[in-house]
């Protein structure tokens, strides 16, 4: 694997994590923390350091290990393929659903801010943020 290889996998490792953590929030309402992951994953036998995390978290470095993508998909309750990113893995139905929500969500906290830092915004301003915002979170 090249080095440029190496970063545009390591890229698309952290955005699937990251995807993970969001329907995650969605679901419950908090992100899970290294700690909750690293003891779930300690119970099986694998070791997930903070520096580890962080770095496939951002992208800063390509893992290569399938155990811990199977303790990271059972922690998620996806399939190992999508996390390792396999060509022909499916993104998983129960993450599929839940990627509208978490797009309304965010949307919703962008509004939220707009109306409170822009103040005093004519409503037509407003609305078409508004307008531009939901055509965004649109799939």
């Amino acid at each position: 694997m090249t080095e440029n290889e190496s970063k545009a996998a390591a890229e698309d490792l952290a955005k699937r994590i990251r995807l993970l953590l969001d329907v995650s929030i969605a679901e419950t309402g908090s992100e899970p923390t290294h700690s909750q992951i690293a003891t779930f994953l300690q119970r099986r036998g694998i070791n997930l350091s903070r520096s580890r995390w962080t770095y496939m978290v951002n992208g800063h470095r390509y893992v290569r290990d399938r155990l811990l993508f199977e303790g990271l998909a059972a922690f998620f309750s996806v399939d190992p393929a999508f996390l390792a990113g396999e060509d022909d893995a499916p993104m998983p139905p129960r993450v599929s659903a839940q990627l509208d929500l978490v797009r309304a969500m965010r949307a919703a906290k962008v509004k939220s801010y707009a109306a409170r830092t822009l103040g005093d915004i004519s409503p037509e301003a407003l609305k078409a943020i508004t307008r531009f915002l939901d055509e965004e979170v649109t799939p």
